[in-house]
């Protein structure tokens, strides 16, 4: 394929966002349909949202995208007031993201997307995009179907979706919220299902092919090949320095583990049945996995591949929705469709070794097995012998719930699907019921919280 275009690359724009703020569940038994023809292409310059730290460029498997200078795009709306513009209602909502941080959050509706700070709780900013078509994308609706945030900066990336959508669902679209246009995009020929950044990379998950863009001249540096991936899974570190980014391998129950700063592959048999969800720490050290089964969590370590630790979320099947590793990757919170929120204590070894081995920490407040009752330990079924939570919040059952850990030590913020936003405290110690600190309808205008 053609190399890019040659271009001054644009001034670095790390400026963060107004205000400042402290900024279908797999089918066990779906067949697996011819693999569409994915062919990247860009509309762009050149990008450079923060520098890039000087990594090395990857090269295994990668072809170059052809770049051009774009035309510039029909301006977005500006932004819209929040008395002025009608609150949508939570069928309205079509994506919720954290950012890298877990310091915000996105919303995609039906009319455009918003942004969120967690703590304190407040809308940042809304976009509303149904009042305008886009000339050059064709489209004249305001669904947006995936909003991923770049930190705090002014560079998000875009995905239409809904029965309307404002842009194409089978293009990402670099959107600059300083100048509220896109800059960039780049096209697929089957539906994105998913998007990661990171300041240095973007990637793009269709539900056969992962691809990896550098950020400052989007060419292609990798693409993968995956077993199908309709939900878009996908997971990248944060760190400066060597990327790791964790991917649905090609067998059922399979994780890929791409180290790029190494230049190896790792695979790991995680389970027997699909994977349906799978976190990784920013680091790029520790991944928690959990299959359509949905009863356990399995944490591995990324470099090794090796089992560290497995914990119990429940006995009865469940949609695993969300995995998220605490900073200090202490604790492992869990949401699903039970509506209930785990907190889970990592007894691993995380010191600076690549082979990290589990290493149960102590802690008095726990029970062990009496020494007369030993003999039985390898008869009784493995459900007796799970690690279970130290610490859980009840919501509604059947509604869809992501959730992170708060900047607040020993807080988890969790948002819905139903326009619902919480912020919760756990006790490390004596554990059990997490208490309610914060509850909004995200979904209410920003001057009533």
């Amino acid at each position: 394929m053609a190399t890019p275009a040659a271009a001054a690359p644009a001034p670095p724009n790390p400026n963060p966002v107004p205000d400042d703020p402290p900024l279908q569940h797999q089918q066990e038994d779906e067949e697996e349909a011819p693999e569409p023809e994915t062919v990247p292409t860009s509309l762009t310059t050149s990008i450079d949202p923060t520098p890039s730290g000087g990594e090395e460029s990857e090269s295994d498997d990668s072809s170059s995208v052809s770049s051009a200078p774009s035309s510039a795009p029909a301006p977005a709306p500006a932004p819209v007031a929040a008395a002025a513009a009608p609150s949508p209602a939570a069928k309205d909502l079509l994506h919720i993201s954290f950012n890298q941080d877990y310091g915000c959050f996105a919303a995609g509706t039906k009319s455009g997307f918003r942004i969120y700070n967690c703590d304190p709780f407040r809308e940042i900013f809304r976009r509303d995009l149904a009042a305008v078509g886009d000339g050059a994308t064709g489209a004249g609706g305001g669904g947006i179907g995936v909003v991923e945030m770049l930190f705090r900066c002014n560079i998000l990336a875009l995905v239409g979706g809904g029965d309307n959508p404002h842009y194409p669902p089978n293009k990402v679209m670099i959107w600059d919220d300083h100048q509220s246009r896109c800059i960039g995009e780049l096209s697929f020929r089957s539906p994105v299902r998913g998007v990661r950044l990171r300041r240095d990379r973007i990637i793009v998950v269709l539900e056969y092919k992962i691809f990896v863009y550098n950020f400052a001249d989007l060419k292609l540096v990798h693409q993968i090949e995956t077993a199908p991936n309709p939900k878009g899974l996908c997971a990248v570190s944060q760190q400066p320095g060597s990327i790791v980014l964790v991917c649905p391998g090609a067998q059922k129950g399979q994780i890929r583990v791409e180290h790029y700063g190494a230049r190896k592959t790792k695979f790991i048999n995680a389970h027997t049945s699909r994977v349906a969800c799978f976190a990784l720490s920013q680091d790029g050290r520790l991944i928690a996995t959990a299959s359509t089964k949905g009863t356990l969590v399995r944490i591995y370590n990324a470099a090794e591949g090796n089992l560290l630790q497995e914990v119990r979320r429940g006995a009865d099947r469940a949609e695993i929705y969300s995995l998220a590793f605490s900073n200090n990757l202490q604790y492992l919170a869990v949401s699903s469709d039970k509506g209930t929120i785990h907190v889970f204590n990592l007894k691993i070894n995380v010191g600076s070794t690549a082979n990290d081995k589990p290493m149960p920490a102590p802690d008095p407040e726990v029970p062990h097995i009496s020494p007369p009752l030993s003999f039985i330990k390898g008869v009784l079924p493995k459900y007796f012998h799970s690690e279970w939570s130290v610490a859980q919040f009840r919501l509604h059952e059947g509604e869809q719930y992501i959730v992170a850990f708060g900047h607040e030590k020993n807080t988890v913020a969790v948002v819905g699907m139903d326009g619902s936003f919480y912020r919760c405290q756990f006790d490390p110690v004596n554990g059990g019921e997490m208490l309610q600190l914060e509850c909004y309808n995200f979904l209410k205008p920003t001057d009533q919280p």
